[in-house]
């Protein structure tokens, strides 16, 4: 099977430096370079679409906008591009969720995806009024998707969970096709959602060897429910023509890192609850040599932004390599962004894809005929 590849909509702003923020901590000042305007994401987005990317993400938490109203207005913009819509389950409820993606898909062609978003700070869902501390937030989001799949199925769903009630809940109108549930976990509890509920089981860009120990444990879990799960990874790239040039650009970025900003985000994201952030520090530890943790993935991101802070750095022909590296453990589907996202999105596009192609592990999504190339033609 082909891989997958989407893109990032930065609606926390986007910059020619690393826009930071995410898991509690606020987006930096370089995301007023260019603002989230529904002009720029719609740029980013058609490129997307046109260089062979399936779907984009969009972010969620107070240090950016809204993803549900966002790739609303960003979907009348775009024609084949899905949008991987991220959201905290605790904030809304299950029926209306499931209603939303019902909608969300009638109007924009059957184009949602959804990244279910736990939440792993305290202190920033006690912000919206949520109170729960973390394992009772899993728990619920399991309650959560157990009604939703219900209410997508058909079904006339009661439940009297834990967290979760509903009565004779169902929707007048099921979407189709049928949303696909994207979810990242570290913690057991985690783990467990992801087995019983989740299509797509998310991790960020760790080592290999440590993804395919997350892949293995998950393919575990969900083979006691008897069910089997698709894996994805979150990265960002750098890729250029030469791997000099993809270094000297990751070495420009980590200069525009001021002392003050990477020890005021790495002291907020050390108090992060999240094992998954506590995983991706653990990979610099605060520390700006040695970020290379692995050939050509670089840990500097994580200096000053929360969540994913690895970026897969080279040649067009070493980050194509990692890519089938990360392939063979089992990744299937590949999230990815870089700085500023409209440029990276062609460097990437036009630089690696072709090369995945002309290795057969690749195909243009949207190209007429199932041409395997990252240069055909956008199909009308």
């Amino acid at each position: 099977m082909p891989l997958t590849f989407h893109w990032f909509l930065p609606t926390n702003g986007d910059s020619r430096h690393v826009v930071g923020g995410g898991h509690g901590t606020p987006a930096t000042v370089s995301g007023r370079d260019r603002p989230p305007t529904v002009a720029y994401l719609s740029q980013i987005a058609k490129a997307a679409e046109d260089l062979g990317f399936v779907g984009a993400l969009t972010p969620t938490g107070a240090w950016c906008e809204d993803a549900w109203l966002t790739t609303a207005m960003v979907s009348q913009h775009t024609e084949r591009l899905k949008f991987l819509v991220a959201f905290r389950p605790g904030f809304v409820s299950p029926t209306l969720a499931a209603q939303m993606a019902a909608t969300f898909q009638r109007q924009s062609g059957g184009r949602l995806l959804l990244n279910v978003v736990t939440g792993g700070e305290s202190h920033e869902q006690r912000a919206y009024g949520d109170f729960l501390d973390k394992d009772a937030r899993y728990r619920r989001t399991g309650e959560f998707l157990e009604v939703v799949r219900g209410l997508w199925e058909g079904r006339t769903v009661d439940l009297e969970g834990e967290h979760l009630r509903v009565e004779d809940a169902r929707l007048a109108r099921l979407p189709d096709p049928v949303p696909e549930v994207y979810f990242g976990g570290s913690s057991p509890i985690a783990g467990e959602v992801a087995a019983r509920y989740v299509d797509v089981y998310l991790t960020w860009g760790e080592p290999p060897a440590q993804v395919a120990e997350k892949i293995a444990w998950i393919r575990g879990l969900a083979a006691k429910e008897g069910r089997t799960l698709r894996f994805g990874i979150r990265l960002h790239v750098i890729t250029r023509d030469t791997s000099e040039q993809a270094w000297a650009e990751a070495n420009r970025l980590l200069d525009g890192f001021d002392p003050e900003t990477v020890e005021s985000v790495q002291a907020g994201l050390g108090r992060s609850e999240s094992e998954g952030q506590q995983r991706m520090l653990a990979l610099h530890g605060g520390r700006r040599d040695a970020l290379e943790i692995h050939p050509n993935l670089w840990a500097g991101i994580g200096l000053v932004r929360g969540g994913a802070g690895t970026a897969l750095v080279g040649s067009h022909d070493e980050v194509a390599a990692r890519i089938r590296e990360y392939a063979a453990l089992g990744i299937e589907e590949f999230v990815l962004s870089g700085y500023p996202h409209l440029e990276e999105a062609y460097w990437f596009g036009e630089g690696v894809l072709p090369r995945l192609a002309a290795a057969g592990v690749w195909r243009h999504p949207f190209a007429k005929g199932g041409v395997p190339s990252a240069q055909v033609p956008f199909a009308s």
